[in-house]
């Protein structure tokens, strides 16, 4: 069989294998994108909108600590020139899916000074990691 005959077989299953692959970044913005299901080694990136201005923070309550594992702190940006003082932005993690199974990602948003009062917002999502 000529070298030319097994490139086509060759290169579709080579498509095939990358057609296959499950994106290594999924972005997480909104409650209803969830649940949410990873395979092993794939990165989650959680993007929530935030504004430390006003006193209000977003904190962990549940990591998902069975199968996720923080790869970076919170890190919080705003849009640049928006020329308004105390302008919203952004608060963004970043986990990583290391063991199969469920967990819970919870986040509250309130002011860390009151932690008894009712949350302003929360984010509750089940991750599964296959």
């Amino acid at each position: 069989m000529s070298p030319t005959r097994l490139l086509l077989p060759l290169s579709l299953a080579l498509l095939t294998a990358c057609a296959t692959q499950p994106k290594h970044n999924v972005t997480l913005e909104k409650q209803s994108q969830c649940p949410v299901q990873l395979s092993n080694g794939q990165n989650l990136i959680l993007t929530l909108p935030s504004n430390p201005t006003t006193g209000y923070r977003w904190a962990i309550q549940d990591s998902a600590g069975g199968v996720l594992r923080a790869i970076s702190p919170e890190v919080y940006s705003n849009p640049e020139n928006t020329g308004l003082v105390g302008a919203g932005g952004q608060s963004t993690w970043r986990f990583q899916a290391f063991a199969s199974g469920n967990g819970r990602l919870r986040l509250t948003y309130q002011q860390p000074w009151e932690p008894e009062a009712e949350p302003a917002q929360t984010f509750d999502c089940t991750i599964t990691v296959n």
